[in-house]
């Protein structure tokens, strides 16, 4: 079981890196293997940071032999990812944005579909558009055929969409808790769901 988190941050070490990490460290105490990753890291390595339909259909050329296609191929095998952005005028960062778009050429091999995703995101106010954000990410999961994460309810609500925090994240309470259920519901669901995604495997006729 691998559960990845990507920060959308420019910031590595912000408010949405650190709440990512407590995530992370839910999903790893479930027995998850957990990685974290840096979306800006990973926009670095390539010449035009968002997508200018260089090709299309799309051969994912701006990713190939790069840093950018590393992670890409990360993303192939994961079993529930949690997407983490800061509100950027009500929405999420160009850098989350740029890279996501850049995922085009992943949907011709249903590399996603069936991979449980969870979003946080962290505003500068406790009403700072941290929902629409995370409305945002959840409408990019969702073209990508993957199982998307919201409210648990009571004990295991999550928020109603995804966990919200205020900066500092670190001492925001109500934050930290969130985003821990949030990570317990992407294992638990990506366990319940493991046969969806061998069954993916089989149809591109990959190894995972």
């Amino acid at each position: 079981m691998l559960i990845l988190g990507l920060n959308g941050s420019p910031r590595v070490e912000g408010n949405t890196a650190y709440l990512l990490k407590v995530a992370l460290q839910t999903a790893g105490e479930m027995g998850a293997a957990t990685k974290l990753i840096h979306v800006a890291e990973a926009l670095e390595t390539v010449k035009v940071p968002y997508c200018n339909l260089c090709t299309d259909p799309c051969l994912g050329v701006c990713s190939k032999g790069n840093k950018l296609g590393e992670v890409y191929d990360i993303m192939k095998e994961a079993d529930g990812i949690i997407i983490g952005s800061p509100v950027y005028f009500g929405t999420v960062t160009a850098q989350l944005k740029g890279f996501w778009d850049k995922t085009r050429f992943l949907r011709k091999d249903r590399a996603l579909v069936n991979t449980v995703g969870g979003v946080l995101s962290v505003g500068g106010a406790r009403f700072g558009g941290q929902e629409t954000t995370v409305r945002a990410v959840q409408d990019m999961m969702l073209v990508q055929g993957m199982t998307v994460i919201g409210d648990g309810y009571f004990d295991d609500d999550a928020g109603h969409q995804g966990a919200c925090a205020q900066r500092p994240a670190d001492q925001d309470d109500f934050g930290i808790k969130r985003a821990q259920i949030l990570a317990r519901r992407v294992v638990e669901v990506a366990q319940a769901t493991a046969d969806l995604r061998k069954a993916r495997c089989q149809w591109i006729n990959r190894n995972c």
